[in-house]
């Protein structure tokens, strides 16, 4: 996996990215902390079972990986990319960023 890169978005350029329907955020965070605060409009495929045939067809849209803080973001990323598929993109800082941001979030998942 050393030839694999993450490339960092920032909360700004996904929001925008997504409203412009360029970017598919998948989020693998846990149901649990999804039930309490999600991203509006994200896929949600938890990293704990995380599986690259598990994210939905893009139809032409770039993946951007997105969790709380950074973190198991970059980790979905390396291993979609280990598995072929070329999600070189994540959402730095989380929902953590995002919300610092002022971007909205919904409760409920």
């Amino acid at each position: 996996m050393a030839d694999h890169q993450v490339h960092d978005l920032t909360p700004e350029d996904v929001s925008r990215g997504m409203a412009e329907g360029r970017y598919l955020l998948v989020d693998v965070r846990e149901p649990n902390e999804v039930a309490v605060e999600a991203y509006p409009d994200a896929v949600v495929v938890p990293l704990q079972t995380f599986d690259p045939a598990a994210i939905p067809d893009p139809q032409g849209k770039q993946v951007v990986f997105a969790c709380r803080s950074g973190k198991r973001s970059v980790t979905a990323s390396l291993a979609a990319q280990a598995a072929g598929l070329p999600y070189d993109k994540h959402l730095a800082g989380g929902i953590i960023g995002w919300k610092a941001a002022g971007l909205p979030t919904k409760t409920g998942g």
